[in-house]
């Protein structure tokens, strides 16, 4: 059900219109005062903003203002009695989605109101959900569907894998969703990370050793091939093993054996090899660094994931999950997504892949508190590839505008200040300040 805040100081109007939304099915929300509209704001994420122009203290325009220095941007449609064209493009510029003039039409009310709640969430009306044979892997483009048919092929099978990819792309996802498909998927799922173990101690950790069969060998160490057996080994960034290990792993490749070290006893084991790696092996093997041999063995397999500037349509799928996810996780209400901020995401170039986005909606989450997630909430990096302008930025633009609006009104009137805040639906006080701040105010009647 959406989510409306309608705000107006006519009680009657209030009463009356939001009792004709909640038949249409809407939750709504009422204020009779910009302030108090605020504060609902700050705890209640909206889908839509049904605002009067006339209100007491900070008027629709001035809350509209409000909105766009903070960063907030809920579809707002416009309601008034004074149905200027001077008000109506002042309101379209600083960003109401629509503009209509009391009494107003209700049906028409509802189906604008519902327009502008479908585009605030068309990024997710058509993704809700994944096109994936895998819940723990997110995507619908026609990459990750190629991914999906190769990982369905090969759970139901023995073979070593060979996962390729930048740095972040979900190596390691691929690996535990193709175990957990598997028959092996009630068995051991171990991973070992060949850049983390020094290699003085990897030999022992992935085939074990004997007690006393070096020094500081108090115990005997069962290896994480055995502990593993018959279920499956993830050796990421297999690149980097060394040349000796490359060499004992290719034997247990081939003999399905190992042999602790410090034992003469060779032991049967029975496990799956999926590897991983951001690195180009083909080149590795060029250069004499990795052995030809262990890499057809690895290779039986290959599931290339494609970096997330190669399937952007797969983001805001990404986007819908990670917000579900971090706000699950850090006790909060799942935050609104400022409209513009997608844009920023789908146009940025993400060379930490998913790991990266999943990175900046967390930090976004958490950087919310009012439940709304705007361009500011989002790293510098993302703000100046997007070209986001600043705060200042937009607040030099918002008064640009304003005085444009004045001195049309100004000139239209002869400069008969009365006639002017009539046209612009302020109080001639109101006015006298405004043209004060941006200069227009007569020597002659500056206090």
């Amino acid at each position: 059900m959406a989510k409306i805040l309608y705000i107006d100081d006519e009680i009657s109007a209030l009463k009356a219109i939001s009792a004709i939304l909640k038949k249409a099915d809407f939750n709504v929300l009422t204020a009779t005062t910009a302030e108090e509209g605020i504060a609902i704001l700050k705890e209640n994420p909206v889908d839509c903003l049904l605002l009067d122009y006339r209100l007491p203290q900070m008027d629709g325009i001035e809350l509209l203002k409000w909105l766009k220095l903070n960063g907030i941007n809920i579809p707002t449609v416009m309601l008034t009695a004074y149905g200027t064209i001077e008000k109506a493009v002042e309101a379209m510029k600083l960003g109401a989605y629509h503009y209509l003039i009391k009494p107003v039409d209700t049906e028409l009310l509802i189906n604008i109101l519902k327009e502008a709640v479908e585009k605030t969430s068309m990024y997710f009306k058509e993704t809700e959900k994944s096109v994936s044979p895998f819940p723990e892997i997110i995507g619908k483009s026609k990459a990750m569907q190629e991914v999906f048919y190769i990982m369905q092929m090969v759970s139901e099978s023995n073979a070593n894998v060979l996962i390729t990819g930048e740095s972040g792309t979900g190596k390691e996802l691929v690996a535990r969703a193709i175990h957990k498909k598997s028959p092996r998927n009630t068995k051991p799922f171990i991973i070992i990370d060949c850049t983390t173990i020094p290699e003085a101690l990897l030999e022992s950790e992935l085939f074990g050793h004997e007690k006393g069969a070096f020094t500081g060998a108090l115990d005997r160490k069962i290896g994480l091939f055995e502990i593993a057996n018959e279920g499956t080994v993830f050796l990421d960034e297999i690149g980097e093993l060394s040349m000796s290990l490359q060499k004992k792993l290719l034997r247990f490749l081939q003999e399905k054996e190992i042999q602790r070290i410090g034992s003469n006893t060779r032991i049967k084991v029975d496990v799956r090899i999926i590897s991983a790696t951001n690195r180009n092996l083909e080149k590795l093997v060029k250069e004499g660094t990795f052995r030809e041999d262990l890499y057809w063995r690895l290779n039986v397999v290959r599931i290339n994931l494609p970096p997330l500037r190669e399937r952007k349509e797969d983001i805001p799928l990404l986007v819908n999950h990670f917000l579900n996810k971090y706000s699950r996780e850090n006790n909060k209400p799942i935050p609104q997504l400022d409209p513009e901020i997608m844009n920023a995401l789908m146009n940025y170039d993400w060379h930490g892949n998913v790991r990266e986005l999943a990175n900046v909606i967390e930090r976004a989450v958490v950087l919310s508190p009012s439940g709304i997630i705007s361009m500011k909430h989002l790293p510098r990096r993302i703000q100046e590839q997007s070209g986001w302008t600043s705060l200042k930025e937009n607040s030099l633009n918002l008064l640009e505008v304003e005085k444009s609006l004045i001195l049309k009104a100004l000139n239209s009137t002869g400069w008969n200040q009365t006639k002017t805040a009539q046209i612009l639906g302020i109080s001639r006080k109101q006015l006298r300040t405004k043209m004060k701040n941006h200069g227009l105010l007569p020597d002659s009647e500056e206090e």
